[in-house]
């Protein structure tokens, strides 16, 4: 199974991805139903989680029915339980629409919640996050994770959603943070060799490499950047139920 994922994650582009993940999923159900686990998105409980990662797949990372992976499932729970997301219809920009969210999001806030993309077939609306087709002040929350890494300009996209945010609006932010984590982040566009950019950035699509500055970046934008460590103040044995990522920081951003 590791290595299938592997294999798929890295030689099948996202957006047919994306277009067959529905196929095996009642299968995966009930092959991995058991009451060790639960996936707090779907409320489905398992014996254990799918793996899941490009190069080496992480244990318990993957539900098998909504395919939510560790990060997802925190993101969902920090919604619920430190914002008003789930308390009222809301206007929602949701860039890079993850499959576990979609449906559950638009429940919620219906047609108030877009969803955008440059290429998933996923997407209500086709965008470049450089240029976000929307007017000024428009959105209550934008949700932009694991997106920042791959675009060329990552100011210019975040200036972009302080744009369209309302004032006292917030955007989530979200990007992967690799091992040893540097003070500044890691630019180089000179690169472009897959496997360099592998071994510079973490991964082949990825164009940098955030540092510990991310908030700063963040905030050069005009977003005021808020570092929440929620997984932490969360008991052990929900983090381990849920399998949430130890250490992963949500980072908020507010439009004053």
């Amino acid at each position: 199974m590791k290595k299938l994922v592997s294999f798929l994650i890295r030689n099948v582009p996202r957006k047919y991805l994306q277009r067959i993940t529905g196929i095996g999923r009642s299968v995966l159900t009930i092959v991995y139903t058991g009451n060790t686990v639960m996936c707090p998105v779907c409320e489905k409980k398992f014996r254990k989680f799918l793996p899941y990662g490009r190069i080496k797949p992480r244990e318990n990372a993957l539900c098998p029915n909504c395919l939510a992976l560790e990060r997802h499932r925190l993101l969902w729970l920090y919604l619920k339980e430190k914002t008003k997301f789930f308390e009222k219809p809301l206007d929602v920009l949701h860039i890079a629409p993850e499959t576990c969210f979609i449906k559950r999001f638009e429940k919620i806030h219906g047609t108030r919640y877009i969803t955008a993309d440059i290429e998933s077939p996923l997407a209500k609306v086709k965008m470049d996050i450089h240029h976000i087709p929307f007017e000024d002040n428009r959105f209550d929350v934008v949700l932009c994770n694991h997106v920042l890494e791959h675009v060329q300009d990552d100011i210019k996209a975040m200036s972009e959603i302080y744009r369209v945010l309302k004032p006292g609006g917030f955007a989530i932010l979200q990007v992967p943070f690799f091992n040893p984590i540097p003070e500044i982040t890691l630019e180089d566009f000179a690169v472009t060799n897959p496997t360099e950019r592998e071994k510079l950035f973490g991964q082949d699509d990825h164009v940098r490499k955030y540092g510990r500055d991310y908030a700063a970046r963040i905030e050069r934008t005009g977003l005021r950047a808020h570092e929440d460590h929620f997984v932490q103040e969360l008991m052990p044995e929900t983090r381990d139920r849920f399998k949430l990522p130890e250490g992963e920081i949500i980072y908020k951003a507010i439009k004053p």
